[in-house]
C-alpha cells in the first residue's frame, strides 16, 4: 500500500509543478524592446496594445519606469492578489525588483511605458520632492513657479521653466525638466554620467562638441557621458518639452 500512495503523491507533486507558469526573462517577453545597454542600464520601450496581456516576466533587479500616455494595467504579481494601477502621462515610479508579474489592458487603454532596469545595487530609496515610492518626502527644492510669491513678475517665467527633484537611491538621483521656451539646459563642472529620457509628445536636440547634433524624441533615451559636456536645447515656445535625468553617482 505504501509504495501506492507513494506513487500517488509523486504523480500529485509532478502535475503541479506540470501546471505552475514559468517566468520569461524580459528580453525574452515581446512586449519589450531593448532600447539601450551600458554597465548601468537596460532599457526596455514597453507596448500593451488594448485588451492583451504580457506573457509571465520576470523583474530581477529594481527599475523605474514612465508612462508614455495615460495608464490603466492589471498588475497580476505572481502569488499576490492582482492590482489595479492607474497612471497619468509622464507618471514615473519605482520598483525594487525580485518578481514575477503579467500587465493586463482590461480597460481598452494601449499600455506604453519606458522601463529602465538598474544593474547596481541601489540600497534604499528616498522621495524627495514627489511621492514615488511608499514614505515621506525629504529635503524638496523644486525650482519653478511654486518657490515665487504669486505677485511676482517672474512667475509667468518660471511657470515655463520647472525642474523637480523627485527620488534618489544610492545609486541615481532622478530630475524631471518642463520647458515652455526655447531654452539651452546645460551643467557645468565635472558631472557623473546621466540617462536622458524625453517624454511623450516631446522633442529635443542634445549637442555634443565634437559631434554630430542628436534629436531625441518622445520615449527615446540618450546616454549623457561623465565628464563630457552636453547641451540639451528645448524648441519652445508654443508647447512643454519634458524630459527626465537620471544621474548615475558613481559614475566616472
Amino acid at each position: 500500500m505504501k509504495p501506492l500512495l507513494c506513487s500517488a503523491f509523486l504523480l500529485l507533486t509532478f502535475s503541479l509543478n506540470a501546471q505552475a507558469p514559468t517566468a520569461v526573462p524580459i528580453p525574452k517577453q515581446p512586449n519589450h524592446h531593448l532600447d539601450f545597454e551600458n554597465d548601468y542600464v537596460r532599457v526596455f520601450r514597453v507596448s500593451v496594445p488594448a485588451h492583451d496581456a504580457t506573457l509571465l516576466h520576470q523583474h530581477d533587479v529594481p527599475y523605474v519606469y514612465v508612462a508614455l500616455g495615460p495608464a490603466d494595467v492589471i498588475n497580476a504579481i505572481q502569488g499576490k492578489p492582482e492590482a489595479r494601477l492607474v497612471m497619468s502621462d509622464g507618471q514615473v515610479g519605482y520598483s525594487r525588483g525580485g518578481f514575477a508579474h503579467i500587465a493586463r489592458t482590461d480597460a481598452g487603454l494601449v499600455f506604453n511605458n519606458v522601463t529602465i532596469e538598474l544593474l547596481h545595487p541601489q540600497g534604499e530609496p528616498r522621495n524627495l520632492c514627489e511621492k514615488i515610492i511608499d514614505g515621506p518626502l525629504n529635503g524638496c527644492q523644486n525650482s519653478g513657479s511654486n518657490t515665487l510669491p504669486p505677485d511676482l513678475p517672474l512667475r509667468a517665467l518660471a511657470k515655463a521653466l520647472a525642474i523637480k527633484q523627485l527620488f534618489e537611491t544610492e545609486e541615481i538621483f532622478v530630475t524631471s525638466h518642463s520647458i515652455a521656451l526655447k531654452q539651452s539646459y546645460s551643467e557645468s563642472g565635472s558631472q557623473p554620467s546621466r540617462l536622458l529620457v524625453v517624454e511623450e509628445g516631446s522633442e529635443l536636440h542634445v549637442d555634443i562638441p565634437g559631434e554630430s547634433s542628436k534629436s531625441v524624441g518622445g520615449g527615446e533615451v540618450l546616454w549623457l557621458e561623465a565628464r563630457k559636456k552636453w547641451t540639451i536645447v528645448t524648441p519652445g515656445p508654443h508647447k512643454f518639452t519634458r524630459f527626465l535625468l537620471i544621474q548615475f553617482k558613481g559614475s566616472k
